[in-house]
């Protein structure tokens, strides 16, 4: 099965997301296996240094050696206590901060909860007890690769909305770019034509007056199409217009160019009636007519396609573009949306993109598929701001 290139792109998004998420696993299993290590010897250290401690209170003699054990520890805190609880001692404990009264207690808690303590016996029927907590590295190196793994998915995040950004611009100015000069390759040829109707009408020509109306009709309508693409990528002026106006032109113009076998219709005519909208004529009529074009495609050339109202607020209206044609699935929802993004052998793509383009950065709105059903049709919600 051959995929088209957003099905490629989510293919290589997933790839992509399974090997992030390996690396991090790999980090975290990784880490996690140093901080193990480094536990078990931070509690050999002290298994080691409370026989030091034993010894040293039980050997007679020279005893520099246990000394030399006992000072080594230079990290672990650690407390002795005796078999009543009474502190006989402790190293690396944190003295930048007051030791009140229960700051010994309080520590002993906090390491009996971090690990075992380690009873030694130092004369018979004497024990005292040690009690550690990890190292400042070792929690270090415990936090580390989390840290790391933010610092990673932080330096992700601002790439991919750097690149987002960067790709938007560029398809802005490609999208601007290509209207622009759409617009100008398609003036000259008009204003060549306009001349030779004007050169037909005032000469004996033997052209029915019905040939020339479509003619005339036919010039309106490039010179409308080289208005909507002279539009793209700069700013529209909006107009107050009522909705139904707008819309009822675009669809009396789509109904007499299309199959009998299609039907296109307005209904809730008297609430559509009721509302203005602020719009630019020619790019919003553009966006009716790709709607419908699309779902006369979606039908193949059978089917209904009507406007119905499904909400008016104090500034908002809503209302949808229904059509009996193929559906879509709920996955393709945004994508259908993508420039690009086609079901058909010859398609570019580019008409959904340029409806959601014009609704969205132009007036303003919002465009998006309410639902879809696969072999039943689809229903698209547009939202606009109301004129007062």
């Amino acid at each position: 099965m051959k995929l088209n290139n957003y099905e490629i792109k989510r293919v290589l998004k997933v790839v992509l997301l399974i090997f992030a998420f390996l690396i991090g696993f790999f980090s975290l299993w990784y880490t996690n296996n140093l901080v193990e290590k480094l536990e078990n010897q931070e509690r050999e250290k002290i298994e080691t240094w409370a026989n030091a401690t034993r010894l040293l209170v039980t050997t007679e003699g020279d005893v520099s050696f246990l000394f030399d054990i006992i000072s080594a520890n230079t990290t672990i805190p650690v407390i002795l206590t005796n078999i009543d609880g009474e502190v006989k001692g402790d190293r690396n404990l944190d003295s930048s901060g007051y030791r009140g009264e229960n700051f010994m207690l309080y520590k002993i808690a906090e390491m009996k909860g971090q690990n075992e303590p380690i009873v030694i016996e130092v004369a018979e029927g004497k024990y005292d007890t040690i009690y550690y907590e990890n190292s400042t590295l070792l929690n270090q190196l415990r936090i580390y690769p989390y840290f790391q793994l933010g610092v990673i998915a932080l330096f992700l995040a601002i790439s991919y909305f750097a690149f987002n950004y960067s790709r938007t611009s560029e398809q802005n100015k490609v999208w601007a770019g290509m209207s622009k000069e759409t617009a100008h390759q398609l003036g000259t040829p008009i204003s060549s034509l306009m001349g030779w109707l004007d050169y037909i009408k005032e000469s004996e020509s033997n052209l029915p007056q019905k040939v020339i109306k479509e003619m005339e009709h036919d010039m309106e309508r490039l010179g409308l199409i080289t208005e909507r693409f002279s539009k793209i990528g700069s700013e529209p002026s909006l107009t107050a217009y009522n909705l139904y106006e707008v819309l009822e032109e675009s669809v009396t113009y789509i109904n007499s160019r299309t199959s009998d076998k299609v039907s296109i219709t307005i209904r809730d005519i008297d609430e559509f009636k009721s509302v203005n909208v602020s719009v630019n004529k020619p790019l919003f009529a553009w966006v009716v007519e790709n709607l419908c074009k699309n779902a006369v495609d979606a039908m193949e050339g059978e089917g209904l396609i009507w406007f119905e109202l499904s909400g008016v607020g104090d500034d908002q209206i809503q209302f949808d573009v229904v059509d009996t044609g193929k559906g879509v699935p709920a996955n393709k929802f945004k994508t259908i949306f993508k420039p690009g993004f086609t079901t058909k052998k010859r398609g570019w793509g580019l008409g959904l993109s340029l409806v959601k383009r014009i609704i969205e950065n132009y007036h303003k709105g919002k465009i998006y598929v309410r639902s879809s059903e696969v072999g039943k049709g689809t229903r698209f919600r547009i939202e606009l701001k109301i004129y007062k």
